[in-house]
Order: structure tokens, then sequence, then C-alpha cells
């Protein structure tokens, strides 16, 4: 067996099955869920059209680089929301060269990770702390190390990169950037990632930013930034040493299309469709043409957001009071800080209110005695508006009888 399995902790998940087990929840309320990131909006109908549409695609293989109109749908949505084309010539994303669809986020960061490693030499990948599991064990079963930068309150939950050693910088392969942020919610500024790719420029590494929230906002006038966004910004459009991952997951309620991509650098596009191409993880064809539908409305997107600030809005009014927490930049959870240990909260909360909610520190690691994620939890607010405000009232009762 491959050796470096075992360096791979538990899922949050499995944590979380094994603390809740511990206690049995009250009967006479009804389960709750807040802990798990999975969006229970309704699915937008022209997808699934479009899927059922063409189930006669179930006949063919399909080609890991994806379909063309599948490609040229994503290359026009990304110009378009990350103002990637100038207004003089057309040199917005190619999307010959500088795109390839994934099966979501979580398979596209895995196997890139896999494809880019170079095992000849000692390889350090970064990541922020906490993070989104992949990150850590895509690093370690592709034989590198893991470096963790805290990403704290006093900081606006970023990583302070200007801390980081220039050695690190030296032995990084691959920088993780997760903006919207989970479970923080923060957005990385455009100066910080025009900061970070000039020192992927100086160090000669890449950043692989997961963007997978990034249609998940609360200011409409206000989009976070993306990666490609910043190097549009510099007259970068090579996109040199940047990929981005993007996901209809989040932006339009089809976590189980698993429908995603990858963009960039084409270089290095080239070089994970090798890698893809044995990997043999090709989206079936029935899911690109659902997919086409998705990337080409916008109607339902802004839909979604307008359904997330109502609720982030009524929890909030509930909550303030009793909980130190505050109103995220993007995505869909609230990282709140607990009057006593994270789990310790989840578990008293799980058996005297029957709400599930994630303790921030299976989210994170301690290093250096900290852990960003200690005496904190993850809100998903991806339950009806009612079942929200319905937890958040519980929750509130809860929070009161601790004091």
């Amino acid at each position: 067996m491959n050796p470096d399995l075992d360096k791979l902790q538990p899922y949050p998940f499995e944590k979380l099955k094994a603390l809740l087990g511990e206690v049995s929840p009250t009967k006479n309320l009804k389960h709750i869920p807040l802990s798990i990131g999975e969006p229970k909006h309704t699915s937008p109908k022209i997808v699934v059209d479009s899927l059922a549409g063409s189930l006669q695609k179930l006949s063919n293989y399909p080609t890991t680089k994806g379909i063309p109109e599948l490609r040229e749908a994503i290359a026009d949505w990304a110009n378009k929301r990350f103002s990637l084309c100038s207004s003089t010539k057309d040199n917005g994303l190619d999307p010959d060269t500088q795109i390839l669809p994934v099966n979501g986020t979580r398979e596209g960061l895995f196997s890139f990770t896999q494809a880019i490693v170079d095992r000849t030499k000692p390889a350090l990948v970064i990541s922020p702390n906490p993070f989104y599991q992949i990150y850590e064990g895509a690093a370690y079963l592709a034989g590198a190390e893991l470096e963790l930068l805290p990403c704290l309150e006093n900081n606006n939950f970023i990583p302070d990169y200007d801390s980081v050693k220039e050695e690190t910088w030296q032995a990084c392969q691959i920088l993780f950037l997760c903006s919207p942020g989970n479970p923080t919610g923060s957005v990385t500024s455009l100066q910080t990632l025009k900061a970070l790719i000039q020192l992927a420029d100086k160090y000669d590494f890449i950043i692989a930013s997961d963007e997978c929230y990034s249609e998940v906002y609360c200011d409409e006038d206000k989009p976070p930034v993306g990666l490609l966004e910043a190097c549009a910004t510099l007259n970068r459009h090579d996109y040199n040493r940047c990929v981005v991952f993007h996901s209809l997951s989040k932006r339009s309620n089809l976590p189980g299309l698993r429908s995603g991509f990858v963009a960039g650098d084409k270089e290095i596009i080239a070089q994970y469709l090798k890698y893809r191409t044995y990997h043999g993880c090709a989206m079936p064809i029935q899911h690109q043409i659902a997919s086409i539908s998705a990337w080409n409305d916008e109607a339902h997107v802004i839909e979604n957001r307008t359904l997330y600030r109502n609720k982030f809005k009524q929890v909030l009014e509930i909550l303030s009071p009793v909980l130190d927490v505050e109103q995220t930049d993007a995505s869909f959870y609230l990282w709140p800080k607990t009057h006593i240990s994270d789990e310790l909260f989840a578990q008293k909360l799980f058996e005297e209110q029957h709400v599930t909610v994630l303790p921030g520190s299976y989210l994170s690691r301690t290093v250096n005695g900290i852990n960003p994620g200690k005496n904190r939890v993850r809100l998903a607010l991806v339950a009806s508006a009612e079942d929200c405000v319905e937890a958040a009232k519980r929750i509130k009762t809860f929070v009161e009888g601790l004091k």
C-alpha cells in the first residue's frame, strides 16, 4: 500500500459522526443539519430539462477534453464575469487551450496536484488553515509536504503572506488559495492576489485558486475578485503559473451533477490534460450539455444569492445578540466563536436542540500551538429559510442556557 495513506486524517464529517454518536438527541425536535455545505435550493429547471433531454448521449464515450460547446460556454462566462477581455482585443480565456472540464472541484483539485507535483525533488504545498481537506490529502498522496498558514481574525481570516519565510517560498511548488474562503467566507483582495503572482514569478511556483464559492456573495455590486482577473489587470493574459477551479455545485445548486472546470496557464493545462487522459475522469456528455445551460444563465444565480442574503439577515438578527458572529464577505457560511470548546458546543447543541454544526477545529490543524478553528463552529445556511431561522432560534436558546 502507498505509505502516504497513513498521513491522511479522518474527514471532518467522520469525526463529527463519532462525536455525535456519543449522545442521543432530544426526540421532540426534528433534526436540522447546518454542518455540511451541500446546497439545498432547487436545481434550475433549465438544467434539469437539458439533462433529461440529452440522456441519449449515454451511448457515447465522453472525451477527456470535453465538447467544444461546453468549453466555449465556460470561456464566455469567465471572460464576462472576471473582465478577462480587454476593450481593444479579444484576449480572454481560449476555450481550446486554457480550459478543461472536471467532475467538480474536489476531483479537479486532487488530480491536479498529482499531475503537478515534481517528485524528483523535495516538494512543498502551501495551504490556508483552516482548509478544505482535499488540499491536505492531495499534497500527501502526491509525495509533498504541507505548510499551513493560519487564517486569523486580526487579518480578516486571510493568511499573512508577508510572514512566510523565503526558504518556504523557494520550496513551494503549489500555493492553494481558497477565495471566498471555506469556512471563513473571506475574500482575498486584488492587491494580495497581485503580490502573490509576483511571488510565483520570483520563486517559480503555481497558484491554484479554489473559487467554488465565488458566485455566492453578499453585496450584488461587489462580486469577489478572481485570480485570473488579477492576471488580466497586470496584462498577463497567458495567466502564467495561475490556474483557477470553479464549480456549478454552489453557483447553481447542482452538487450532484459533479461539474466544474479548471482554467488558466495553457502550458499547465496541456500537461494536466495529459494526466487526465490516463486518469480516466471524463465528464459524461449529458452532464456537459446540462452544464452549458447552467453557465449560460445568470437569472437563477442572482435568485440564489437573494435567497442566501435573506437567510443571512434573518439568522444574524437572531444570533448576533448571543454569539460573536459577523456577516461573511461571501459563501453561505457563518464562522462564530463559541463560549465553550467547539466540540462540546457541537455535541451539546445536537443533544439538546437536534441541530448539527461542524466544530471549527475539525477543519484546521494545530501548528505551533495554534488551531485557527478552535472555539469556532461552521454554520452552513443551506437549508430552507424556515429551517435556518428555526435552527438559529434553537442555537440562541442553547447559548442562553450556557450563561
